[in-house]
């Protein structure tokens, strides 16, 4: 069994936001917060302690309580950018991501990775949603062991950015949860509008 305490949530709000216009997403308003802080809020009881990676108004997401990571490589590299940020900074065992823009996932999110994890051995768990009969990946939603580090940074400074190329050279499990809406996610501003509706 992991306990909470070895785990150290980590939101992914260091994008470009390219499809809601370049705007910045975890701070766009969901419910009257910004959409990064519902996603704090969810994660925070499930971890440790919680971190965010964020590349750009930095002192907004200061003002949520936590440590704020941005990258490490230039010009917003991708999630696996913000993961290896994360990584760099984090203190315990295990670290688990989630993005900024899906404000609903579940709340034994990882209660449920974690259990899978040790379960299976594996290094990295994964949760998986059904749709149209398969089981469709959501590897922003993943919990790993701190050990991967030096994996992931190999793997980035090959010039690679694909987050499912690199997870494929680990033990993956993936865990399956059956309300996919609970992971829908607002990429786009009409998006946003229909999480909100």
């Amino acid at each position: 069994m992991i306990h909470t305490q070895d785990i150290t949530g980590l939101i992914l709000a260091g994008g470009r936001g390219s499809r809601m216009g370049g705007v910045d997403k975890g701070l766009q308003s969901y419910q009257g917060m910004p959409m990064a802080l519902h996603s704090l809020m969810r994660l925070a009881p499930q971890v440790g302690c919680a971190m965010i990676n964020a590349n750009r108004n930095l002192a907004a997401y200061e003002a949520m309580g936590v440590p704020v990571w941005p990258d490490n490589l230039p010009d917003f590299a991708g999630p696996l950018a913000g993961l290896a940020a994360g990584l760099e900074r984090c203190e315990t065992p295990y670290l688990v991501t989630v993005p900024c823009d899906c404000p609903r996932f579940p709340l034994d999110l990882v209660e449920r990775l974690a259990q899978e994890l040790v379960d299976h051995d594996a290094d990295i768990a994964m949760a998986a949603t059904p749709q149209d009969g398969k089981l469709r990946t959501q590897p922003v939603f993943c919990l790993m062991k701190t050990s991967l580090l030096g994996s992931l940074l190999e793997f980035l400074h090959s010039g690679q950015r694909k987050i499912d190329v690199w997870t494929a050279q680990h033990r993956c499990i993936d865990v399956r949860f059956d309300d996919a809406q609970a992971f829908a996610g607002a990429n786009t501003l009409t998006e946003l509008q229909q999480l909100s509706s």
